[in-house]
Order: structure tokens, then sequence, then C-alpha cells
């Protein structure tokens, strides 16, 4: 079973015994992408000894190739030396370092090919957690939307119960009442006091005086004619008759008393109409 493999079935099953045990998305999601950061760390470590053997595989490759090459040199340097039985010896051993060269390379490729598999394998699996990851946010995102709406419904519900209006209904007829109630006894107790009297007074008294506010408003605004002026009232001055007979004493002071308080009502009557119109 390939590394990746294992990582997938270890994935899932970790996901399938979150599942089982957790009841909370969020925090199942949160396990979630731990483990698979915790995966991908495994992960990348085998991808790093599947690159450490490829380089070492290379670097046989590399070794075998300088052997065959020294073992040449050194069947070269035995002809020219006139031994051919040593070069002889030199060319087996070369051709054996030869074919070790042609081994490894072959090694070598197919562990090339493979580690080049496990990078992009890499790559995509790096890709997908950190996918994940945004999608992660997202559910969580949606999921405390619909816990909202959840508790919003559940309160919507609590509030369709018909008793809780009908309490409030019930309170404000009896508060109504209530009022009604005192309002009706305070007119009973000025109508048993004679205050009805007095406050029909004092609003004709408010409604008169903001009568005379108007009318001189329109005074000043040239709307009317301004108020006459009051006739000036002249009391005759009284005159002492003459020393003549007690008889013509006596009616001289009756018709200056008369004359007096003519003159006495006439002025009260101007000063009430000029309080009137006021």
């Amino acid at each position: 079973m390939g590394i990746f493999a294992r990582l997938a079935q270890l994935i899932k099953s970790n996901i399938n015994d979150l599942i089982s045990r957790s009841e909370d998305p969020e925090k199942m999601l949160n396990q979630i992408v731990i483990d698979m950061n915790n995966q991908l760390a495994e992960a990348t470590k085998q991808v790093a000894v599947a690159i450490a053997d490829e380089k070492r595989l290379s670097k046989h490759v590399e070794q075998e190739a300088a052997n065959a090459a020294e073992w040449k040199r050194r069947a070269e340097m035995a002809i020219r030396a006139g031994n051919e039985e040593l070069a002889r010896e030199a060319l087996a051993r070369r051709k054996e370092h030869e074919q070790l060269r042609v081994g490894f390379e072959q090694q070598w490729q197919k562990q090339k090919a493979a580690v080049d598999q496990l990078k992009r394998a890499l790559r995509m699996l790096n890709s997908k957690i950190e996918e994940a990851k945004r999608k992660k946010n997202l559910l969580i995102a949606q999921k405390q939307r619909a816990e909202a709406q959840k508790a919003i419904h559940q309160a919507m519900g609590g509030v369709r119960d018909n008793s809780a209006f009908e309490t409030f209904d019930r309170m404000a007829d009896r508060i109504n009442r209530m009022e009604a109630e005192a309002e009706a006894s305070a007119e009973l107790a000025e109508e048993y006091s004679g205050d009805v009297l007095k406050s029909k007074f004092d609003e004709l008294e408010q409604t008169a005086g903001a009568d005379m506010e108007l009318l001189e408003l329109k005074r000043e605004m040239g709307l009317i004619p301004p108020e006459p002026q009051p006739a000036q009232v002249r009391v005759q001055p009284v005159v002492e008759a003459p020393p003549a007979t007690a008889s013509l004493t006596s009616e001289q002071q009756e018709q200056d008393e008369l004359a007096a308080a003519l003159a006495e009502l006439e002025a009260e009557e101007l000063q009430a109409q000029r309080k009137m119109q006021r």
C-alpha cells in the first residue's frame, strides 16, 4: 500500500471516529484540519525519504560510471606495458562496474519517476488541505448562521403562544379600567365639593383671556380698528349757593349729590367695559 493510500485510509478512519464521537460540527472540522496537517507532515517526511533514496541511487550511478572509466584506463595502461593478461582482468572489472552502473541507473530512473509522482501528490494534498481550511471557515459560518436561525425560530415559536398576548391585553384592559375609575372618582369629588363651578369659571377666564390676546394681536397687525378711548367725564364743580334761604341751600345740595353719584356710576361702567374688552 502506497504512502498516500495509507494516508487517505488514516484520514478517513479519523473522520469516521470523530463523527461518531463528536456532536459539535465546528470542533469536528477543526480537529479534522489538525489531523490533515499532521498527516501532511508525515507524508512530507516519507517523500523526503524517497527523494533521499533517489539521490543516493544517482550517486551510485555516478560512482559506478567513474569506476568503469577507471578500470578502462588501467586496462589501457596494462596494454601499453605489454601485459595483455592484466589488461583482460582490468576490462573484466570494468565490465562488472558498467553492469552495476546500468542496474543502478535503472533503479534511479524508477525512483526518480516515483519521487516526481510523490511530489505532485504532495502538492495536490497540500492544495486539498488548504481548500479544506477555507471550506472549514465557510462551513463554520454556515453552522453559526443555522444556529442563529434556529434560535430565532425557537424564540418566534415562544412568541406565537397566544397566552402571552392574552395576558398582555388583559393587563392593558385592567390598567385602562383603573384609569377610568380614578377619573370618575375625581369627577365625583369635584361634584360634591363644589369645585365644578370653580373649574367652569376658571375655564371661562382662560378662554376670555385668550380671546382678548387675540384681539390685541389683530389690532397690532391692523386687522381691526384700535380700541376706542373712553370718554372723559367732567365733574361739575359744586357751586356753593349764596346764603339766601335755608330751603334753597338744601335743594342745591341734593342736586350736587345726585350729579356726583351719576358721574361715579358712569365711571364704573366705563371701567367695567374696559375690563371685559381686555
